[in-house]
């Protein structure tokens, strides 16, 4: 049985990672981020909790990170402020959690002897699409303060392959969605304001397209990593279809019943050169490599986003703007 440390364990992704792994036979030490409420984020909800040994702690302390990596296995790497707008406000602290953290979570490995670390990355490192599908030689554009610090934090973490033979793969996800998922994303929050009896949607710009790709899948996919010894590599995890941000509010609409006016929130409009207009994923590599690919369907998954928004309506501050 390996034992598998899970950093990021109380986020969307990682609770369901964590879940996911447990079933599958792992023995699973989860990190929470510390907070003097002991809190485990959606961990708490987690059925599986019990089995699951849960760690307070933050990765920008190097002590820490070296003592919870003692007698573990495999990493996966998912600790990360992941706000975009929250980034132009407070940069600094993207690069305290995502670089400086990412190094702490990388040196503890190495001097532990961790046989394998799966880093997480995400898409927006690719910034506007230069083509679709996009694969993984596809340009690094730091179109904000969070992509430049994820695209910090990867180059450090195969700094640490190169310079030190750390076992490490890298892991793209474009956009992960689903159950557990904040409203700071724009799925929950297009359902949430709806379901919450809102006279008007308010959201910002409605052309860029996105590779939605529902979280079970994306969990699927990084579960897959614990087979491939393709070291130093870099994979892209993504259904490989994009839609607008338009079109998803129309089959929002569709799957919920209702018809509503879209209000342009310019609060909620980024920067012109830092919006990212479009992402499509080629996951080709992935596929090459191991048997993975997605599963759900955008409207099976947004139905089951539904679902879980419609029981947990009292955790989303909707009439909010979700930075």
């Amino acid at each position: 049985m390996k034992h598998i440390l899970i950093s990021g364990a109380d986020g969307f992704i990682g609770s369901h990672l964590c879940e996911m792994l447990l079933q599958k036979g792992y023995k699973i030490r989860a990190l929470s981020y510390y907070n003097s409420f002991n809190f485990w984020g959606n961990l708490e909800q987690s059925p599986f909790l019990k089995d699951i040994e849960v760690i307070s702690a933050d990765i920008r302390d190097s002590f820490l990170c070296e003592k919870i990596t003692r007698g573990i296995d495999v990493i996966f790497h998912l600790a990360a402020l992941i706000a975009i707008p929250y980034s132009y406000q407070a940069p600094q602290s993207y690069v305290d959690t995502n670089i400086k953290g990412t190094l702490n979570m990388l040196q503890a490995a190495l001097k532990n002897g961790v046989s394998k670390f799966i880093h997480t990355s995400t898409s927006e490192v690719y910034g506007s699409a230069c083509y679709v599908p996009i694969d993984e030689k596809h340009p690094l554009q730091p179109q904000s303060p969070y992509s430049a610090s994820k695209i910090a934090a990867d180059m450090m973490a195969l700094s640490y392959y190169h310079s030190f033979e750390l076992p490490l793969i890298i892991a793209r996800p474009f956009n992960t969605y689903g159950p557990r998922q904040s409203a700071r994303a724009i799925i929950p929050t297009i359902i949430t304001q709806i379901l919450s009896g809102a006279k008007e949607l308010k959201l910002g710009d409605l052309s860029p397209t996105r590779d939605f790709n529902f979280v079970l899948d994306t969990c699927e996919a990084l579960c897959a990593f614990l087979e491939l010894e393709e070291y130093g590599e870099v994979f892209n995890i993504g259904s490989g279809n994009e839609i607008s941000i338009l079109e998803l509010v129309s089959l929002l609409q569709k799957l919920l019943g209702t018809t509503i006016t879209i209000t342009q929130d310019k609060a909620r409009i980024r920067p012109k050169n830092s919006e990212v207009l479009r992402l499509c994923c080629d996951s080709s590599k992935l596929q090459k490599y191991s048997l993975w690919q997605s599963k759900f369907s955008l409207e099976e998954g947004l139905q089951r986003s539904i679902e879980y928004c419609k029981e947990n309506l009292h955790r989303y501050k909707s009439e909010l703007y979700n930075v």
